[in-house]
């Protein structure tokens, strides 16, 4: 007898009624229902077309909700999140703590280090040429 075991068994799943899942099967229920019901009321009014086109935006959602998935997360998740971050999220502000007096004073810092750094060679070079004078006589 050979019993076959899916491989990723993390991705396994139990089939309903054909191929769906159970939550599958229930928002794909309810989201024909809820069109169906929709562009029945609206026939009479507004003709079969235009039903059809209120009805779409209002049944993709809730099919979305039993098919969508993305890094494990549920399609009404995912769009929460994605709103949170469109509407709640706070914009970070970064506040400098250093003002045009203190670059100022990092800059004149900077000058007299180089300028100590050039007397500093010129009395090497001084230096040398005393010792390179010294040898000749």
């Amino acid at each position: 007898m050979v019993i076959e075991i899916n491989k990723d068994i993390e991705r396994y799943k139990e089939s309903v009624v054909m191929g769906l899942t159970a939550k599958q099967l229930i928002f794909s229920v309810a989201s024909i229902v809820a069109g169906g019901g929709i562009v029945l009321l609206l026939y009479r009014y507004i003709g079969l077309t235009p039903s059809v086109y209120v009805a779409i935006p209002v049944a993709a959602p809730i099919a979305l909700g039993g098919f969508y998935s993305f890094n494990g997360m549920g399609f009404y998740e995912y769009m929460g999140r994605k709103m949170r971050m469109l509407f709640a999220n706070r914009p970070l502000v970064y506040i400098s703590t250093e003002g045009e007096k203190t670059i100022r004073e990092i800059h004149m810092e900077e000058a007299a280090a180089k300028k100590r750094e050039k007397k500093k060679d010129r009395r090497k070079e001084k230096i040398s040429k005393n010792r390179k004078g010294r040898r000749g006589k």
